[in-house]
């Protein structure tokens, strides 16, 4: 070959070679504006979340769910969205966090809505009322049939907009210091109820008072008060209320879901971007199915602990005392129905999907059930 022609080549490869780098090159440039494009306006605008709970700091079940889902949109979003977190008492009181989101003072809260039925008695159907559904039975109608927004509804009238973010399973009946034989033994009794299940015990003579989580305990030692519900066997044993009351119900008409809130500021709601509040939600529909789940993988065994290792004695509510139950939330929910219109129209809402949702559950689901522990000898 002669020496004019390989230089001539050679520079045909070099030009080519220089072409294709550049090509190449101009991909990579391309691709990396591409991901940068895609990559989080996200990185771009930091948000920061300050939330306020009702719940103690760490306290198992209800504390940790509320902290967990704090860290978890931190970690969704990659941390375009941070989050500040208070327990119950670390900002403000535990029954102050409604009144300090709506003002804006706090960006959202984690709470049990049924606390501010002093303020709305529709909140109650978005925690739980007395014989209503059950969590898979809730989650079904605020998901699917209209529940989320008759909660924006509400909600919205206080300055709010609220998720679903956990909930408890069925709840115990609570906590007495004497056994509960019939209706008769309700009379007199001061207890820790709140919600529209308050109502019920009031009516059967009962003297209701809502307390904190956090007050409970030294409420029911001091002889203030002389029976409290509270959640379930795995959340109720960190709380020692067998120190003061030996006798434990099992299911009680007054809770049967147990769902949780968490709620923003409207005004805050609304300037997040479409990709900011999917990333909450997300996080927020993660632990509402974590924390039932928690509670129905623990409840059990920490039911066999309170009986064996604190002598705690198990109970359930007469057929009488449920009839007296069911009589006096009749009375409840036409009150209830009366407050407003609003209030009617959550009611018949819930109760007609109650009835469907619950009818079908109880033809097979419950039929399932029932004959399970049946023939497995469970009950």
């Amino acid at each position: 070959m002669k020496r004019r022609d390989f230089l001539t080549k050679g520079s045909v490869v070099t030009a080519v070679g220089l072409g294709a780098a550049a090509v190449l090159s101009g991909c990579d440039q391309g691709e990396k504006e591409k991901k940068e494009a895609k990559a989080p306006a996200v990185q771009k605008s930091k948000k920061t979340i300050t939330i306020v709970s009702t719940w103690p700091r760490d306290f198992p079940g209800l504390g940790t769910s509320a902290q967990r889902l704090a860290a978890r949109i931190t970690e969704l979003s990659q941390g375009a969205l941070t989050t500040e977190y208070f327990a119950a008492g670390e900002k403000v009181g535990a029954f102050d966090v409604f009144d300090e989101v709506a003002s804006g003072n706090s960006t959202a809260y984690i709470a049990a809505d049924y606390y501010w039925v002093g303020k709305h008695p529709g909140f109650a159907y978005f925690t739980s009322v007395p014989f209503g559904m059950t969590m898979v039975e809730w989650n079904a109608w605020i998901k699917f049939n209209g529940g989320q927004q008759l909660w924006d509804e509400i909600s919205g009238e206080f300055g709010l907009k609220a998720l679903t973010c956990g909930g408890t399973g069925t709840q115990a009946g609570g906590w007495f210091n004497k056994e509960i034989n019939s209706a008769n033994d309700l009379k007199g009794l001061k207890m820790r109820i709140p919600g529209l299940g308050g109502k019920v015990m009031s009516k059967l003579g009962a003297s209701t008072v809502s307390l904190p989580g956090g007050q409970i305990y030294e409420n029911l030692v001091s002889g203030a008060i002389d029976a409290t519900e509270w959640v379930g066997p795995y959340n109720d044993y960190f709380m020692k209320f067998y120190e003061a009351a030996k006798y434990y119900y099992t299911g009680g008409m007054h809770e049967p879901g147990g769902g949780l809130a968490f709620a923003f500021n409207a005004s805050f709601w609304g300037s997040l971007t479409d990709w900011e509040k999917s990333v909450i939600e997300a996080a927020a529909m993660e632990e509402n199915a974590a924390q039932f789940e928690e509670c129905v993988a623990n409840n059990g065994k920490y039911l066999a602990k309170l009986v064996n290792d604190h002598g705690v004695q198990i109970r359930s509510f007469g057929d009488d005392t449920w009839d007296s139950f069911g009589k006096a939330a009749a009375e409840v929910f036409e009150e209830t129905r009366d407050h407003s219109a609003l209030a009617k129209k959550i009611d018949t809402a819930f109760q007609k999907n109650l009835r469907e949702i619950g009818g079908f559950m109880a033809k097979f689901e419950t039929t399932f059930l029932n004959q399970r522990n049946r023939v497995l000898g469970l009950i």
